[in-house]
């Protein structure tokens, strides 16, 4: 007879799981403390490969509203000859059905994971209304799995309790036609989602469970979502509209209004820029823009009535925006400040954001998933007055100097105004305090050098008209435009990314790209600033 087992805790049965797992570091789900009877029944399986300590395979069935596991350490078979040791480990909650990444180390089961399998499965006397629950609470249940590879009737049975209340059992396949002789779960190691190895998600995870969001939201992409380009008949599309009317963008409609509108004064001889130039530059450089913009919120600066008259920052959705648009409530917002924000998740946003008149896109440097936490540490190089372009160069080639001497990765763009910033890619951790006052080292060491050329003021009137390198928008809610973002300024220049070397340009200029030139040269050298969205690095202690 099988053993008695320790009592399933009711009320909460994820107490367990929870309690062997430090979810601030940790990105597994913590699953949705609900009520069982509130969820939708279910009767997935899944069998995940995990090399933590030990390689196991981890056998999980969805019964009463979690993942009831196993962990199985030479894995499931198909060979009924062959019985496999499964220990009964915690309930997991239903959100690590598809869960594909790394445990980080040193937290409890610490290492990869994959989807080594995955399918239904059906209990032998569910139909006689009998409770799987029970059935492994009695220590013995029959099942019959169709998997992609695991495919026809198993049973689990409980052979012992020890003094700690670890559970040993068997698991066993039955003779059917799914026998298969010697069918050894290490000779079919790939996983059924992604089609990857353990040490190819090791290597490359493609996401990151935040364990402290709701399980719609838990899983955050590592790699920068990519977009089809705006099509030639989408284009052709939008020059056919008169002055207003709707466009077909991207799988959405845009409501345009005010198309003629000059946005841009020219600059020299150039034409000026309207709002269609504009809506349609937003079309064009949408697909690679909207990667930077992904999941972080959006503060809009408009000039509904272009460039030639006050703007002001918006950062509040409209209620009028349309239902599509993606959006993020604040939690810490206090009364009267902004609550909901837009999120450009997608082309089409873009467009509705340019047809609103915002002339600027600045995003947070945090992703709504962790607002109080960059993943930029961000150097604003801040000519001023009798600040000279080349003194700005010198000061960037400075940075990119104590970058190298650091053994840090950092990006330049030029703003498409008068200044130069430069963005370090950081893995998330730290706060903004901790960005804010590691850039302030930087900076400060780099303007020891060049101490005439310098201010560390904070207003403008007392810089004596001396460059600022400001560390300070290293905050939460301060922004940097955007790359490839227009700037409110004369023949729309936008904000360029560069490459280093091009600070020995002698033709280069802080505005030197607008919205017209700036297509050219990323068909030309590619997007330069990419490596920001990928590239994860810890900041380096300074001494």
């Amino acid at each position: 007879m099988p053993g008695t087992a320790p009592r399933r805790a009711a009320s909460d049965p994820l107490a367990t799981y929870r309690y062997k797992r430090d979810f601030t570091r940790t990105r597994e789900p913590a699953g949705a403390t609900v009520p069982v009877a509130s969820l939708p029944a279910g009767n997935r399986f899944v069998v995940q490969r995990h090399r933590a300590r030990r390689l196991h395979y981890d056998f999980r069935l969805e019964m009463g509203g979690v993942l009831a596991s196993w962990a199985v350490p030479k894995g499931p078979t198909l060979d009924p000859s062959v019985r496999r040791a499964a220990f009964h480990v915690e309930d997991h909650p239903l959100e690590y059905y598809d869960f594909e990444g790394v445990i980080p180390a040193g937290e409890y089961g610490g290492g990869d994971v994959i989807v080594w399998d995955a399918g239904t499965w059906d209990h032998y006397y569910q139909r006689e209304g009998r409770d799987p629950v029970d059935a492994v609470g009695h220590g013995e249940l029959h099942m019959e799995l169709d998997g992609q590879k695991l495919k026809g009737k198993f049973v689990l049975v409980r052979t012992s309790v020890d003094d700690a209340g670890k559970e040993s059992w068997l698991l066993l396949h039955k003779k059917d036609e799914f026998v298969v002789a010697g069918w050894d779960a290490e000779e079919h190691p790939r996983s059924v989602l992604s089609g990857r190895t353990n040490d190819e998600v090791k290597a490359d995870p493609d996401r990151l469970w935040r364990s402290d969001l709701p399980a719609a939201e838990a899983a955050i992409a590592l790699h920068p979502p990519t977009f089809e380009p705006v099509s030639r008949a989408e284009l052709r599309a939008l020059d056919r509209i008169g002055v207003a009317g709707r466009w077909e963008v991207f799988g959405h409609e845009a409501r345009l209004t005010n198309l003629d509108k000059v946005l841009f004064p020219p600059r020299g001889r150039e034409k000026p820029v309207t709002k269609r130039d504009l809506v349609r530059y937003a079309a064009q450089i949408a697909p690679t823009l909207v990667p930077y913009l992904t999941r972080r919120a959006l503060n809009m600066h408009r000039f509904p009535n272009g460039v030639g008259t006050t703007g002001f920052w918006h950062k509040e959705l409209p209620g009028h925006a349309p239902s599509w648009l993606a959006r993020w409530d604040n939690p810490d917002a206090d009364q009267g400040e902004t609550l909901t924000y837009l999120v450009v998740d997608e082309p089409a946003t873009l467009v509705w954001v340019a047809n609103y008149g915002a002339l600027e896109w600045h995003a947070w440097t945090s992703r709504v998933e962790d607002p109080n936490r960059p993943t930029y540490a961000l150097v604003d190089l801040d000519p001023g007055e009798r600040t000279t372009w080349p003194e700005l160069l010198a000061l960037a080639r400075l940075h990119r100097t104590a970058f190298e001497h650091l053994g840090v990765e950092a990006w330049p763009k030029l703003t498409g105004r008068r200044g130069i910033q430069i963005w370090v890619p950081v893995e998330t951790g730290p706060s903004f305090d901790e960005t804010r006052e590691w850039v302030e080292r930087v900076s400060r060491t780099v303007g020891a050098v060049m101490p005439e050329l310098v201010s560390w003021k904070w207003q403008v009137r007392d810089r004596s008209g001396l460059a600022r390198l400001d560390y300070t928008q290293n905050a939460i809610n301060k922004t940097l435009v955007a790359p490839y973002s227009p700037r409110a300024a004369p023949g729309a220049p936008v904000s360029a990314p560069i490459e280093w070397d091009e600070l020995d340009d002698p033709g280069l200029r802080p505005d030197r790209y607008t919205i017209r030139t700036i297509l050219r040269r990323l068909d030309e050298r590619g997007d330069l600033f990419a490596p920001v969205l990928t590239t994860r690095q810890r900041l380096p202690t300074l001494h």
